[in-house]
Order: structure tokens, then sequence, then C-alpha cells
């Protein structure tokens, strides 16, 4: 019954926000299960290129990957600020490395739009949307989409 009541004209989206490069991104709070400071990431043989190696989690195993390869963006060294977001696609543990974490927001989800063609140079396929919060933009990614079954299955076996 809360439920009901909490859903009104005004839905809004809880969501973490951070940067990769000049751009903001954002991803559905649901889907993030820690965020943490940069750790020890051990390389894999013959993993994707983007796929930088895994992480021991608490004794879990997972996979890191590297948002900025993933979207074809110049590498960058880490910094301070650098993070590694991890979130949960399908069942799926993974952690992914972004410049900076900024903050949880909450954004109406009338102000969000379709996704032009291209934004910042990342293929539509793997943006929800395009969020507008006062004077900023944020792109919304769709955590599904952003590896293709094939690379799920690579992200698997490492």
């Amino acid at each position: 019954m809360a439920d009901k009541e909490k859903g009104s004209s005004m839905d809004l989206l809880q969501l973490v926000s951070f940067n990769i490069g000049n751009e903001e991104f954002a991803v559905d709070i649901l889907k993030v299960q820690e965020i943490n400071r940069m750790a020890e990431i051990t390389r894999v043989p013959k993993s994707p290129p983007f796929v930088e190696g895994v992480i021991n989690l608490r004794g879990k195993v997972i996979p890191i990957v590297d948002l900025r390869k993933r979207f074809n963006l110049e590498e960058r060294k880490t910094t301070k600020e650098t993070r590694i977001i991890v979130v949960d696609m399908d069942g799926k543990v993974v952690g992914l490395i972004v410049d900076a974490v900024s903050e949880v927001l909450r954004l109406p989800a009338d102000t969000i739009e379709p996704p032009p063609p291209i934004v910042a140079g990342i293929e539509a396929e793997y943006i929800k949307g395009v969020g507008k919060l006062d004077d900023r933009l944020l792109i919304l990614l769709d955590l599904n989409k952003i590896f293709s079954t094939e690379e799920r299955k690579l992200l698997t076996k490492a």
C-alpha cells in the first residue's frame, strides 16, 4: 500500500552519479552494491581489452572493467579520486572503474529524455536516457546493455 502512494505523478529515480572525463554519468542506485577506492587488480590473460583484471572482494573474485576503455575513451592514470563501483548486472557482480564518484541524487523521471544517437562519443545503445538536473546533463547508463551477450560470457570466465 505504501509503495502505491510513492508512485505519484512525481516519480523520482535514485541514482549514483560519476565522472568519466568531462562527462557525468549515472546508474540506478539499486544496481550499485558498493563503491570502493582503487585496489590491487590481478591481470587475467586473454581477457577482453576493457577488462583490467580481477579483485578479491571479501573472498569473492570479481572482474574489473575500465569504463574508459569500454567506451573507447583515452586512458588516464588513476588518481586519488578514481573509484570502483561494484554493480549487479543480471546477477553477475562486476566492478566498474570510473574517474570519480560525484553523489547520490534523486532525479524526477519526467526530466529524462531519450538519448540522441551518439552522446559524448558513446553509442546510444548503452544509454537509457539523458537527465537534466539544474544546469547539468546526466547520461543514464543501461548496465544490461554495456556488454554484449558474448562479452558477458567472457566476463564470467574472468
